[in-house]
Parts: structure tokens; C-alpha cells; sequence
């Protein structure tokens, strides 16, 4: 599928790309200007440089990258963020430093990846009662933890 793409930052910053032949997400890279650096605790919203413009249908998912979780702590706070068909902005990440050290985002470094999936839009059917499952409501842990 051929997608448009447009760059907001005429420069050497690469352009979405999947790094290996099995990659399911492309990665971003950051198109900033000067270091930023993200604090412990703290949030950024990253510029990636450029503007995509996907066909109706599809959705743009916006999840962190596992390196830069596991050795840093960093991580994208609304993972997955998702970039809708109709959106015409510059794609921003939003970075929070969930370690204990400050971390520096140069220009040009690989910040996050983005996966383009197909979405489906649904109709409500509004009833006076839903079919019963064996789980029923039954959330947030309840079959245990083994």
C-alpha cells in the first residue's frame, strides 16, 4: 500500500522506515532542533519531522520502542497513540522518562515506531441487555495471577 508522506523538516532526518525485513513498525526519528533533554518523571512532545496522510480506513499506532524502554525508561505516555485518517499535522510524540536519570533526545535519533493498521468504525445497536458470558464482569485480574 503506497501512502503520502510529507516532510515538515527539509533535512537529514530519514523518513519512517521498517528496519528489517519482518518489522511490523517503522521507526520514527527525532526531528529536533537542539538536544532536548527529558527528565525523570517529566514529558516531551518530540516533532518527528513530517505529515502522512493515510487513506480512510486506517490508523496510524504510535508505540514506544522496546530498547529505549528497557535500558532508559522511556516510553510513549498515550501508548498506542493513534494518528487518524483525517489528521493533516505534523506527527509529534508524546516521550515521558519513566527512569531515574535524565535523558537527552538528539536530532535524528529513533524515538518511537509507528505501526499503519486497518480500523473498523462500528454502528451502536442499543438493547435493554446483553448476551451472558461464563466471564461475565468479571476485570482487572480476576482470573489470578498464575
Amino acid at each position: 500500500m503506497k501512502v503520502n508522506i510529507q516532510r515538515t523538516d527539509k533535512s537529514d532526518i530519514d523518513l519512517p522506515e521498517y528496519t528489517t525485513e519482518g518489522s511490523a513498525g517503522m521507526d520514527i526519528r527525532a526531528a529536533v532542533t537542539s538536544d532536548v533533554i527529558i527528565q525523570p518523571g517529566d514529558v516531551e512532545i518530540i516533532p518527528a519531522g513530517f505529515i502522512i496522510e493515510l487513506p480512510q480506513g486506517y490508523e496510524a499506532q504510535i508505540r514506544p520502542r522496546s530498547g529505549l524502554a528497557a535500558k532508559y525508561g522511556i516510553g510513549v505516555l498515550n501508548a498506542p497513540g493513534t494518528i487518524d485518517s483525517d489528521y493533516r499535522g505534523e506527527v509529534k510524540i508524546i516521550l515521558m522518562n519513566f527512569g531515574k536519570k535524565p535523558f537527552t533526545v538528539r536530532r535524528g535519533d529513533r524515538i518511537a515506531q509507528m505501526v499503519v493498521a486497518p480500523y473498523t468504525r462500528v454502528a451502536w445497536n442499543e438493547v435493554d441487555r446483553v448476551n451472558e458470558t461464563d466471564r461475565g464482569a468479571g476485570g482487572f485480574g480476576h482470573s489470578g495471577s498464575q
